[in-house]
């Protein structure tokens, strides 16, 4: 069976930067931060009050009162960058098979706020104990992509992946294996989250993984300082279109990037942390440039996973150096986190539009915050601080890590 070539022809995004793709890679390149006191609740009884929310959105500007009902918020963010990106990529349902068209999505919590509300609501009435008919397909984490291809009629693989802060990158890569194979011609991937409730907030904040800069919570989000004392979580939902080459080109599509490597590793060694030597991480971003043909000193930008932890920021740097050795060639990194906040289960998917953006614009965004790097980290890596820097991007990565030991790296390429 020869392998297909895969390329990405449509974006949509709903962030804490932005409710479109313009916006928010306009917010991007100008170092906006998306940081603010956490508003869906009173945080006062938590150490972490802040978060990187969704700005004057209300679902009803998209979708009607039935899928409102019957649908969390991480599948409604879902259902609006999905529409998104379809409409951007123009490919025509109608000249294919329903059955040549996937939904690979991805989500790291699924339906949090649905399981907080009914549960709270079964306490607070013991007299009426009830739940709601729609408590169970509002939570499950499948229900974006099942939503997503009941939207559009699309009838080819569909399924959610979930692991941890690496899922939208997972999803990514099993939609570029499908299309690779030539199992589809089309695939919806992508990632959504909405985790800022209370008890999320609550259990991040117990385990002292965010940021207490409550009192400046713009700048609370700074990768590889000195300072930074945890990440900012955000919320929100990117999507994109991977495709066969052959079929984009015979279509006439706008063909953003190729996607030329994927792999994912464990690091089999801790509940939450990373390795500390980056081990797993240096294996899961090899394996991929092997995939793509291509070296670290290749790359021309580095998206990091980056949060803005003590440990973690440290062991990703540790694990880049590994597999570069004394040489980082042409590799620039930005921590875009410092903007976005964490998006945790759509991160990848943020970080991938993000990465191909910089390829299309020849942009790298700047890492805001960051005024005083972590004297662990060696001063010939080119960590773009501060605005962004003009230079010719055709290779881009992408790496995500998350709680279980997942390494998650994807390749894109100038086409």
């Amino acid at each position: 069976m020869s392998e297909r070539r895969v390329v990405v022809t449509g974006l949509g995004a709903l962030t804490p930067l932005g409710n479109d793709v313009s916006t928010t890679w306009n917010n991007i390149v100008n170092g906006k931060s998306g940081a603010g006191k956490i508003t869906r609740f009173n945080p006062e009884a938590f150490r972490t009050q802040i978060a990187c929310e969704l700005k004057d959105f209300k679902a009803s500007d998209h979708l009607d009162r039935g899928d409102i009902k019957r649908t969390d918020l991480f599948t409604q963010y879902a259902l609006i960058a999905s529409d998104q990106a379809i409409k951007d990529s123009g490919f025509d349902p109608g000249q294919m098979s329903p059955y040549d068209i996937g939904v690979i999505w991805g989500t790291g919590q699924g339906g949090m706020q649905t399981f907080e509300e009914q549960i709270r609501e079964y306490v607070e009435n013991e007299d009426r104990p009830r739940f709601s008919p729609f408590f169970i397909p509002k939570m499950i984490t499948n229900m974006a992509s099942g939503m997503i291809s009941m939207r559009h009629g699309y009838m080819g693989v569909n399924y959610t992946t979930v692991s941890a802060c690496a899922t939208s990158n997972t999803a990514l890569m099993d939609a570029y294996n499908y299309v690779k194979w030539g199992k589809a011609k089309v695939i919806v991937s992508g990632g959504s989250e909405s985790p800022i409730t209370q008890g999320s907030v609550g259990g991040f904040s117990a385990m002292k993984a965010m940021s207490v800069r409550n009192d400046d919570p713009e700048a609370a989000s700074r990768p590889f300082d000195v300072e930074r004392d945890g990440f900012v979580m955000g919320e929100g939902s990117v999507s994109l279109i991977l495709e066969d080459y052959d079929h984009a080109k015979a279509r006439g599509a706008h063909i953003y990037a190729e996607v030329i490597g994927a792999s994912m590793t464990a690091d089999a060694y801790h509940l939450t942390a990373t390795h500390p030597e980056g081990l797993g991480a240096s294996k899961a971003m090899e394996l991929a440039l092997n995939e793509a043909g291509r070296s670290i000193k290749d790359v021309d930008y580095l998206n990091p996973h980056a949060t803005s932890t003590p440990v973690g920021d440290i062991s990703e740097i540790k694990a880049i150096r590994k597999l570069a050795g004394n040489d980082t060639g042409n590799l620039s990194i930005s921590a875009t986190k410092s903007m976005t906040g964490h998006l945790m289960g759509a991160a990848g998917a943020i970080e991938a539009f993000i990465s191909i953006q910089a390829l299309r614009n020849n942009v790298i965004p700047p890492t805001i915050n960051t005024t005083n790097i972590d004297p662990d980290i060696d001063s010939d890596i080119d960590i773009v601080t501060g605005e962004a820097k003009e230079k010719e991007v055709n290779t881009a990565m992408s790496n995500t890590f998350g709680f279980g030991g997942h390494n998650g790296i994807i390749v894109f390429a100038d086409i």
